[in-house]
């Protein structure tokens, strides 16, 4: 099944106003682990009751990924010099209590391992380092364990703690917006 196969433009579903069911969040498990001084890795998990090949659809539709994910203001495939993929990302999100617009670039490096892992690598951006994968396994044909890990390492002038509890708090919506643009995509089948 290609990108081409689905209409995942089509689909009612809006960026910021993204109606996310609470307890979708809270089905997310995030777990922080410290990594030397400035050094976080953070890993997310939510299963969906869909095929790992309905999740992969979703995670590899680059173009679209700013569509459905909150906070992700852009989101494209653009030209690998080798030519592999490399897309471009582009985060914002308002800190209300610093009355701050943070905006945040990834130019990652993405390698396809399909159905099962879709790993990233960043080549340039706003960290010092970013890199992890998505993993998914199948607990059934018809559900399956969606894991995101991330390595990160934030540049000297963003707040370590600061960056870390924004992860956290993005990773559980964000994996619960993929579950919903999933079963969304499923209930168009």
């Amino acid at each position: 099944m290609s990108n081409a196969d689905l209409d995942l433009e089509t689909l009612d579903l809006e960026d910021e106003s993204l109606d996310l069911e609470p307890s979708l969040c809270s089905a997310v498990a995030v777990e922080v682990v410290p990594v030397g001084d400035r050094t976080r890795q953070i890993s997310a998990t939510i299963q969906i009751p869909q095929p790992s090949d309905r999740i992969w659809q979703v995670l590899t539709d680059y173009e679209h990924l700013s569509d459905f994910i909150p906070n992700l203001q852009e989101s494209r495939r653009i030209p690998h010099p080798d030519g592999g993929i490399r897309i471009e990302q582009v985060g914002a999100q308002s800190l209300w209590k610093l009355k701050l617009k943070f905006c945040a670039r990834v130019v990652l490096d993405m390698v396809e391992n399909f159905p099962r892992e879709l790993r990233f690598q960043m080549v340039e951006g706003d960290f010092k380092e970013f890199f992890g994968a998505w993993t998914l396994q199948p607990i059934t044909d018809s559900s399956t364990n969606l894991t995101y890990t991330l390595m990160v390492q934030p540049s000297r002038m963003m707040p370590v703690g600061l960056i870390e509890k924004r992860l956290r708090r993005d990773l559980e919506v964000n994996l619960a917006a993929i579950y919903q643009r999933v079963e969304a995509i499923a209930r168009q089948s």
